[in-house]
């Protein structure tokens, strides 16, 4: 033995973890969105969340990215933990399939050549090659994707197929029969080293696949290896329970608690019943006998296998333990404690579920912030002190939801590989930004009505009919944002802008009105300048609505992205059909409505008003027609 077998034997190591992880990931990333819907779907039939377990933990080569994904939809309230004992079951038994990929190393293909096509010698540069033509030429929307998968599954057999050269070289040293008889002798050793290992690991297929490796010397006994692969099953669910617990609630790491509970289960059972039927006599013919890949692979499925059916009455018991171990978390009161909750870092891994946990809280942000600004305007006709305080109470839950829902994204944006992905977390960075300083104008506006209060000063009843106007135009615009955000609707954006640029003029010609009536007594001198202060965050309302029509375009045609004011340049110019049609239909729709009488529906060639207005009664916000997508729905 020499250093250079050792630089082999940990470059075979390096290259079987990256495979691995370089499989796994690109499966986890393709397919993250379609187990979300499957495994929030599932029922409460214990055995169809098993073979659930089962088949998605053989999909993704892990069984501690199952029980994470578990996990998390758990903590966002998708699944209940009744519902993920199944899983967490079939999780454990779904792990064995790497190692039953693995015994491909036993193929005895000397009888035939369509034999050597399944022996890792072949299978490695034919996946490798596949691999790199799929990223190479990149033939269809999933190409690159796919071939990872494959580059992954080469890179894999490579490093497998370089450890077991490199063992074999060490076989002849002496060292590894005399480290293997050392456990076969002590099986509590043995037991600690599997664990330890599957522990630095965080794979118990990875581990497997090692000892598969270490089993070409023709040096390791089952006496020897059994021990040690109970002890994988303890340390990999250390593992899966600790990233379980970081950031969750009580009822994730529930989760964790329970696999670290059937494993426990699991090892008791498995090395009762070996040393039974050892004792019985019924292994002597394997006891002392050189196993090899297959013999560990159909150990370790038998294991699993045999303790999840036997174990499986005992799910309500580990449930129960569960609830008793880790006891339920504080009860805060919130109206958005389920989309805070949603925002788990477990689900980094799987694209899908975390930008769908930031969507609804975008969603949530948005109608808080909506809702707000709604009782702000009725604070400017009836001040109440409790609802200004209610105001305030929900701008603090509104700024920790930003807060929270900001630190979520960039430290979920390293984990992004897709453009697409990562077009959807922009988008939803920008918006999460206005959709707070809807919030701070909510708060702004309220505090401008009790300046007023605390002043004992007040608007005219000619001014509040103006302003009735100009809430209502404002909450046309907060109507077609969210339509624009909740479904990316780009003619609901595009309905913005034209909506905006006609409350910038109503707003100019209200405040040369107000002037008016300040000059002749009839407003209050002293409100002057709180109206001032209202007509620029009501500006401010439709430019922050704006940026969230932008930020809808640029997603929907990146192109954009670089030359967004071009785009709305071109927009003013008067060369946009579209733009003007909708302009001027505002414009008849909002300037109509300061005239008195308050007709049902504006004429269509009703003049602009020059003069200020009389009182008019505050209108219902005019919902523009829906898209013909919305009417196709209906």
């Amino acid at each position: 033995m020499d250093i250079f077998n050792v630089i082999s034997l940990l470059g075979g190591l390096a290259m079987f973890l990256y495979g691995m992880r370089l499989m796994g990931d690109s499966l986890k990333e393709n397919s993250s969105g379609t187990l979300k819907v499957i495994m929030g779907k599932v029922t409460d039939n214990p055995l169809k969340a098993f073979i659930l377990g089962v088949l998605v933990t053989a999909l993704i080569q892990s069984s501690t990215a199952t029980i994470v994904i578990t996990a998390g939809l758990v903590g966002a309230g998708i699944l209940t933990l009744h519902q993920s004992l199944g899983i967490i079951i079939g999780a454990n038994v779904g792990t064995t399939v790497t190692g039953q990929i693995i015994r491909l190393l036993d193929i005895d293909a000397s009888g035939t050549s369509i034999l050597r096509f399944f022996q890792p010698s072949t299978l490695a540069p034919i996946a490798l090659i596949l691999g790199i033509v799929l990223i190479m030429g990149s033939f269809f929307k999933n190409a690159r994707s796919i071939g990872n998968i494959a580059i992954g599954f080469g890179i894999l057999f490579s490093g497998l197929l370089n450890m077991t050269g490199a063992v074999n070289s060490l076989a002849q040293s002496g060292l590894i029969e005399r480290l293997f008889s050392g456990l076969g002798e002590n099986p509590f050793l043995g037991y600690v080293t599997g664990a330890g290992v599957a522990f630095m690991l965080q794979s118990s297929s990875a581990t497997i696949g090692i000892l598969q490796a270490f089993s070409a010397t023709g040096l390791l006994t089952f006496k020897a290896i059994y021990p040690i692969i109970v002890g994988i099953y303890l340390g990999d669910c250390v593992t899966t329970a600790i990233v379980c617990s970081i950031g969750a609630k009580a009822e994730a790491k529930r989760v964790g608690i329970v696999n670290i509970l059937f494993n426990l289960s699991e090892t008791v059972l498995v090395l009762v019943v070996v040393s039974v039927i050892h004792k019985l006599g019924a292994l002597n013919g394997l006891w002392d006998r050189a196993v090899n890949s297959s013999i560990i692979a159909n150990t370790n499925t038998v294991f699993n296998l045999g303790c999840a059916l036997s174990l499986f009455p005992l799910l309500t018991t580990y449930e129960r333990l569960s609830r008793r171990i880790v006891k339920d978390d504080p009860v805060k009161e919130s109206k958005f404690k389920d989309v805070i909750e949603g925002l788990n870092p477990v689900f980094y891994n799987t694209p899908a579920l975390a930008l769908q946990s930031c969507y609804k809280l975008l969603l949530s942000l948005l109608s808080a912030s909506r809702t707000n600004i709604e009782k702000s305007f009725r604070l400017l006709e009836k001040y109440d002190p409790a609802l200004h305080m209610q105001i305030r109470s929900d701008e603090d839950e509104i700024d920790r939801m930003t807060d929270l829902c900001s630190m979520y994204m960039v430290s979920f944006l390293p984990h992004l590989k897709l453009a697409y992905h990562v077009s959807i977390l922009d988008q939803y960075y920008k918006v999460n930004t206005e959709f707070e300083r809807l919030g701070d104008h909510a708060v702004n506006i309220a505090e401008h009505a009790a300046t007023l209060k605390r002043n004992n000063t007040a608007f005219s009843p000619t001014a509040l009919g103006e302003l009735a106007v100009l809430e209502s135009a404002i909450m046309n615009i907060l109507d077609e944002t969210e339509q624009t955000f909740r479904k990316r609707d780009v003619d609901a954006a595009g309905r913005i802008e034209p909506l905006v640029q006609v409350t910038s003029e109503l707003i100019s010609l209200l405040k040369r009105n107000h002037l008016k009536r300040m000059s002749t007594g009839e407003c209050n001198v002293f409100a002057d300048a709180t109206f001032s202060d209202l007509m620029v965050d009501f500006r401010r309302i439709g430019a922050v609505c704006s940026n969230v029509g932008v930020a809808t375009m640029v997603r929907v045609h990146p192109e954009l992205a670089d030359h967004e004011h071009l785009f709305y340049e071109q927009l003013h110019s008067g060369d946009d059909k579209a733009f003007n049609l909708a302009y001027d239909r505002a414009r008849q729709r909002y300037f109509s409505l300061l005239q008195k009488p308050l007709p049902e529906e504006p004429a269509p060639d009703a003049p602009a008003p020059e003069a200020a207005p009389e009182p008019a009664e505050k209108p219902e916000p005019i919902k523009e027609p829906e898209t013909e997508a919305e009417q196709q729905a209906l």
